[in-house]
């Protein structure tokens, strides 16, 4: 029995019928679930688009924004079939992203062995719940998937399409950050994402955006502590417990949930400069690391994770689709495992748990969140200390390589891998 059980979880068909239905599920849940799952895409996204089509007004060009200019390519393309099948074409869109990076990852059924990565990742994507798919976040995932796991064979490839991905949400950033420390295929990376990074200036810049182009790191700095964020548990049990003047409230104009109270202002303000802080700190591990000798196999999949948390916990937004960032470090640490890299079953299954907890807390019951309910304070602090202790493992793992106690045996002239995900050739050296 427990053979047959195994024979039919390593069938492509099985793998690929249930990356299917977790999308089937989600794009139900995302349409007619409970709690407006979709409300940014189908409001937010779709009026953005209906500005340019009905005004001729464009977000990042006539004004500033909030997102990347290239986040605009995936809401335009929504309303391919007209804005009554807006919402569905966005999630056909996803899912078709999510198909290519699932290929890439399973080698279209050839690369058995990435079979545990390929479970792993359908069982997040049902865990995290409709916000793995209706976030403008959902198309930066699989292709930052790609690229990572592209890296070996395609590093050029691989560094337009992280640079793409960070031209959409910045996050993808991390990534390159941990690739230009880690991997001697930093050259080729730094050189086509500037490269890349420089047309789309010029193509924006020709459409008369003038700064506009780079109003979305701006936008951040007056930003007030979003709820979910994990510095902000601090203000939520700070309302919950009866402390004057501190409450959740909405921002119009950022279009996000708010806390405030007794040193929150101080706090924001703060948050900006920690958070470089925290990435630098990160990176200059990774430096040191990279100078005593760590191996790019043992180095870069933590990496990754340290800088990819980082973004998550030390930001002052901190909305739930920010969860969604966590599968790309994940999977590639997996496949990299695979490869004599260091083990990410701690990591994938501390993931997994967040998944779950933040699915918790949004969509379905985020109003008991809003109104600082007792119990859903406590899924929220969980999940949100989950996340300082996942930056935490992932950090020592970079540190133990600095130290140079976490080399497992391998040495310098093995500092790349083989193969990412495929076998025989390496053109990171």
């Amino acid at each position: 029995m427990k053979a047959a059980a195994l024979r039919v979880a390593r069938s492509p068909f099985t793998l690929w019928a249930a990356f299917v239905l977790a999308h089937l599920w989600l794009g139900l849940l995302n349409l007619y679930g409970p709690g407006y799952p979709m409300g940014d895409v189908t409001s937010v996204y779709k009026f953005w688009v209906d500005q340019l089509l009905v005004s001729e007004f464009q977000v990042g060009v006539d004004s500033q924004w909030v997102y990347p200019i290239v986040a605009f390519v995936p809401m335009v393309l929504s309303h391919a079939f007209g804005a009554t099948l807006y919402g569905s074409t966005w999630l056909s869109i996803v899912m078709l992203l999510n198909v290519a990076a699932f290929g890439t990852l399973t080698g279209w059924g050839r690369h058995r062995d990435h079979n545990a990565a390929a479970w792993w990742w359908v069982a997040f994507l049902f865990l995290l719940g409709p916000i793995a798919l209706g976030r403008i976040d959902s198309t930066t995932v699989p292709l930052a998937m790609i690229g990572m796991l592209l890296l070996s064979r395609h590093p050029r490839v691989a560094a337009l399409i992280l640079t793409i991905a960070t031209w959409i949400k910045v996050w993808p950033a991390a990534l390159i950050a941990a690739i230009v420390i880690a991997s001697r295929a930093r050259l080729r990376v730094v050189l086509v994402g500037a490269a890349a990074s420089a047309f789309i200036v010029f193509i924006a810049l020709s459409m008369g955006s003038g700064m506009n182009v780079f109003s979305f790191i701006t936008q951040q700095n007056g930003r007030g502590l979003q709820i979910e964020a994990p510095i902000s548990s601090i203000w939520l049990w700070m309302a919950r417990v009866g402390v004057p003047e501190t409450f959740v409230y909405y921002d119009s104009t950022i279009l996000t949930f708010q806390v405030d109270g007794p040193g929150a202002e101080v706090a924001a303000a703060l948050m900006n400069p920690l958070f470089a802080l925290a990435v630098l700190t990160v990176c200059a591990i990774g430096l040191l690391a990279v100078r005593r000798g760590a191996a790019t196999l043992q180095l870069l999949p933590p990496l990754a994770l340290a800088l990819v948390t980082a973004f998550i916990v030390f930001n002052k937004v901190g909305s739930p689709q920010f969860a969604s960032w966590l599968a790309v470090p994940v999977v590639f640490g997996l496949v990299m495992a695979l490869q004599g890299g260091r083990s990410f079953r701690t990591p994938a299954l501390l993931v997994l748990v967040i998944a779950g907890l933040t699915q918790l807390v949004y969509p379905y019951l985020y109003n008991y969140v809003l109104s600082v309910n007792y119990v859903m304070l406590i899924v929220l602090t969980s999940r949100n200390l989950l996340l300082i202790g996942l930056s935490v493992w992932a950090l020592l793992a970079v540190v133990r390589l600095y130290r140079g106690t976490a080399h497992d045996g391998v040495h310098d002239d093995e500092a790349e891998p083989t193969s990412w995900p495929y076998q025989q050739e390496n053109q990171l050296s």
